[in-house]
């Protein structure tokens, strides 16, 4: 034989049925292309689920201990003719291949990858920018404790299925005019497995995983924004028969700050100046993100913010290097910070005495209006306007 399915499975010629099966899970779950890596996995994976179909079935398996071809079969077999022993002409195997007959694909496996799972998780704007490991209730499904993923009662070993004699799938045939149409459908006994499972795990009920609560901890990078997902490899959902776990995406959800706003990397905030500061020029402290930081660092909780005498409403005062960390990549983004000149609404007689004398010092008792244009656009006419 040109493949030598005992050594691809790993095991001897006498290997018994439990050593293949064991094998064969064994080398299935390594080899799946949905988790191994090598360029060569898909082939490798089609490789050991031919070996298994051939070894585990004992019909095949004596055909291919004796040298002959338990896979063979189909257009220009080799013993000559239309698939047909002997070189004779099979006219019911003409009709199958006309009217969509299929061959016996043989039992399936009952080890499945499981599928991927999507969780969304809340993050605070701080959590977001700087990172943290945060917990995270999963309910997923898991291999079942009570019988190993098998899906048997007490260690117990699936049968071969009596009404399919294990190949897995059941052949109808209707009678016509041309002679016999042949058609093949998964067997309803073992619903195309070849095998049933004569005393079923009673946590399970024969599926080799079960629903559980689980907490995993996330660990969410700095930079991270609403919409990035965080892949989890083989946290997903467990496969039946207890098969390779499924990945699982985290995605993520950054709440809105009451005080900062993210423009990307850099942060924004408003901080009201009253009309005085804003024109005699002051410095003001401004708590940062960073102070709502579980490892909170004393120098970088605050930053002073120097106020220039004649600051207008609308300045933007840039601070390099205290917006959000760059996503997988060095430095951060800017703090802007947008002054507010507050007006006084309230005055009472001894201050509107000196507003008016501060207004005929300055000739600004009848002022002239100047009207803004915006030829330049909105951002041009904003500029303009607080300048």
């Amino acid at each position: 034989m040109a493949t030598d399915y005992y050594q691809v499975l790993g095991v001897p010629r006498d290997a018994t049925p439990e050593q293949i099966k064991k094998a064969y899970r064994r080398l299935a779950m390594k080899y799946h292309p949905d988790v191994a890596d090598a360029p060569d996995a898909a082939e490798k994976f089609k490789e050991i689920g031919e070996a298994y179909e051939v070894l585990h079935d004992p019909n095949k398996r004596s055909m291919y201990d004796r040298g002959g071809d338990p896979l063979g079969g189909g257009f220009g077999g080799g013993a000559g003719g239309f698939g047909f022993p002997g070189g004779g002409f099979d006219f019911t195997n003409l009709v199958d291949a006309m009217f969509g007959g299929q061959t016996s694909r043989g039992p399936r496996s009952r080890v499945r990858r499981g599928q991927d799972a999507l969780v969304r998780l809340s993050l605070t704007l701080a959590e977001a920018a700087f990172g943290i490991t945060k917990p995270l209730k999963v309910d997923t499904a898991v291999v079942c404790p009570r019988c190993s993923g098998s899906g048997a009662e007490g260690g117990g070993e699936p049968v071969t299925c009596g009404t399919c004699h294990g190949s897995g799938d059941v052949t109808q045939v209707q009678r016509s005019f041309l002679g016999e149409i042949r058609t093949s459908q998964p067997c309803p006994s073992c619903r195309g497995y070849g095998t049933i499972i004569t005393n079923p795990c009673g946590e399970c009920s024969g599926e080799g995983r079960v629903r559980s609560h689980r907490t995993i901890n996330v660990k969410i990078p700095a930079g991270v924004a609403t919409g990035n997902r965080v892949h989890l490899v083989s946290q997903g959902e467990v496969g039946p028969g207890g098969g390779p776990a499924g990945d699982l995406y985290v995605e993520l959800s950054v709440t809105p700050h009451e005080v900062f706003k993210r423009e990307g990397d850099n942060l924004e905030v408003v901080v009201k100046v009253p009309m005085t500061a804003a024109a005699l020029g002051t410095q003001v402290t401004l708590d940062t993100l960073e102070a709502e930081r579980d490892d909170l660092d004393a120098e970088l909780s605050t930053v002073a913010i120097d106020i220039p005498a004649g600051t207008q409403s609308g300045t933007r005062i840039t601070i390099p290097g205290r917006g959000v960390p760059r996503l997988r990549r060095d430095g951060r983004g800017e703090l802007g910070v947008t002054l507010l000149v507050q007006t006084p609404t309230r005055l009472d007689e001894g201050q509107r005495d000196l507003l008016r004398q501060l207004a005929e010092l300055r000739d600004e008792s009848r002022p002239e209006v100047a009207v803004a244009k915006h030829g330049k656009g909105v951002l041009g006419w904003l500029k303009e306007a607080f300048s």
